[in-house]
């Protein structure tokens, strides 16, 4: 039919995009285009477009003449490894995948639908911003999708990848969403370009440098995630949907475990007789997960502090735990709001929280405190008290002072608190507690030095250990570290079932 035969050729324009020509200047540019992103994110075939025929209604600078196919973003919905996911892709070769009225309209009808039905949303940006020609009406769009954003928040997981440039206003609904990911050498994101911050700072600066993957990735914290390029990065994204549900109201998908290991003999002397002496706290991680494998979080940022994804026994986890070659394991402010930001998003989707504690405390010095760690260190403070998701720490040696608390203590609402032999859990160390406690003995002695060490050894003996934690229940049992993989596998299933009442109240008034 001559009806069919139109259809079909205004949908093979339409999904032209640009045309040949902007496409190829796309992939020159190191980057795929809309479509070819899409079909790498989704399972084969499953892709359904939404929206193809949309166009906009400018008639501003000579816009009622010019043809943008799709509105410069491809949205619709597909599978991702069988479970139903939305997403939308801005078309970089349709007027630079600038922003109008009926394109914001096609991304929030994305999250209407994807909230009706308790989907994730994929957002892969490539934009040149708003479409000045459409005025207020580009600037309502952006408004439309924050609200969208936030609305959407704690319901459903919200992705946002940075493919291109986003800049301006159109950095604040990445910033909105739960995860960012960032593709080397052709994403940036900043409020204003270089050109602008030289003209009115007199600065200097490249994009890369102010804006890159790796600038958001290790130094602002705004990114979560980088990739070489576009294929790592949606590669990427999927792995990441495995760890998580499709909405609050679920748990994440569990996944075939082989033969647990019951007894991993590296763990018990896998802590160095020098109590000052550093190790990686990602080979205990490494040996408790499921195949040793885990998906970082901020892996570069305030790397003091190591949060990911993983399994145990099937089940999705997510973890924090200090990193002693790092800072040894301090928590500072960039730590702080991390790992509070990481505990609220495993909380707000059902994901247990396993918390490793190796800290000396918060990080001492005028530039902290200038800083407000006092506030940001509120914020995990505030995370654990809150969250209702199953809890369990495990003390692995220093757990001093408020860090101790701060690292999920039996006080802030963990459901089960583990401590090896080695884990010395007391309100500081024992050399700045001799020197407290026993000052006057000290200095009375005949040999102040041989006191000393007399008095720190006897502190050890009798605070730097759990089993002072223990006696009192803030330590549910002390074990043996070979034994950490399985305690926690049968923990995590015997929290399956948790369920916490909270106070009624609008919300909490988190220390931001």
């Amino acid at each position: 039919m001559a009806k069919i035969e139109r259809l079909q050729k205004l949908r093979a324009i339409v999904q032209e995009g640009g045309g040949p020509r902007r496409i190829q200047r796309q992939h020159e540019s190191g980057k795929l285009t809309a479509r070819e992103r899409l079909a790498l994110l989704f399972d084969e075939n499953t892709f359904v477009e939404l929206d193809l025929f949309v166009k906009h209604r400018c008639t501003n600078f000579g816009m009622e003449a010019l043809e943008t196919p799709a509105e410069g973003v491809v949205t619709g919905y597909g599978h991702v490894e069988g479970r139903l996911v939305y997403a939308y892709a801005q078309d970089f070769t349709v007027m630079g995948g600038s922003l109008g009225e009926m394109h914001a309209n096609k991304i929030v009808k994305v999250f209407d639908n994807a909230m009706k039905v308790g989907a994730p949303v994929v957002g892969l940006n490539d934009s040149g911003g708003a479409r000045i020609q459409e005025g207020v009406d580009a600037l309502s769009g952006y408004g439309k999708i924050f609200y969208a954003n936030t609305q959407a928040s704690g319901v459903i997981p919200q992705i946002s990848a940075i493919m291109g440039p986003c800049a301006g206003g159109a950095v604040y609904s990445p910033a909105l969403t739960d995860f960012i990911f960032m593709v080397d050498g052709t994403s940036h994101m900043f409020i204003t370009g270089p050109q602008v911050i030289e003209a009115v700072t007199g600065e200097k600066v490249e994009a890369e440098e102010l804006g890159g993957s790796m600038t958001h990735n290790s130094r602002s914290g705004v990114a979560h995630f980088r990739g070489p390029d576009d294929a790592h990065v949606i590669a990427q994204i999927r792995r990441l949907l495995s760890f998580l549900p499709s909405n609050y109201m679920e748990k994440a998908p569990e996944y075939q475990m082989g033969e647990p290991n019951d007894y991993i003999e590296g763990l018990n002397s896998i802590i160095p007789d020098n109590p000052r002496k550093a190790y990686n706290m990602k080979e205990v991680i490494a040996e408790i997960v499921d195949y040793g494998d885990f998906m970082e979080y901020q892996q570069y940022y305030a790397a003091n502090i190591i949060t990911c994804f993983a399994r145990i026994g099937g089940k999705s986890v997510g973890i924090i735990a200090n990193q002693p070659q790092v800072l040894a394991g301090c928590l500072n402010v960039n730590a702080s709001d991390k790992a509070a930001r990481f505990i609220r998003t495993c909380d707000a989707f059902n994901i247990p929280l396993l918390t490793i504690a190796d800290v000396p405390g918060f990080l001492p010095g005028v530039d902290q405190e200038y800083s407000g760690i006092i506030r940001h260190g509120a914020k995990m403070l505030y995370a654990y008290s809150e969250a209702t998701v199953p809890m369990i720490t495990l003390i692995t040696r220093k757990a001093y002072g408020g860090a101790y608390l701060a690292m999920c203590s039996k006080e802030l609402g963990s459901d089960m608190v583990f401590a090896w032999p080695t884990a010395e859990i007391a309100v500081m160390g024992s050399q700045g507690a001799a020197n407290i406690i026993f000052s006057r003995e000290i200095r009375k002695s005949v040999d102040p030095e041989a006191a000393r060490a007399q008095k720190i050894a006897e502190y050890e003996e009798e605070f730097n250990t759990p089993y002072k934690a223990a006696e009192r229940g803030f330590v549910d049992d002390v074990i043996v570290p070979a034994t950490t993989r399985r305690r926690l596998i049968d923990a995590l299933n015997m929290l399956s079932g948790k369920k916490v009442q909270k106070p009624g109240k609008k919300h909490g008034n988190i220390p931001l």
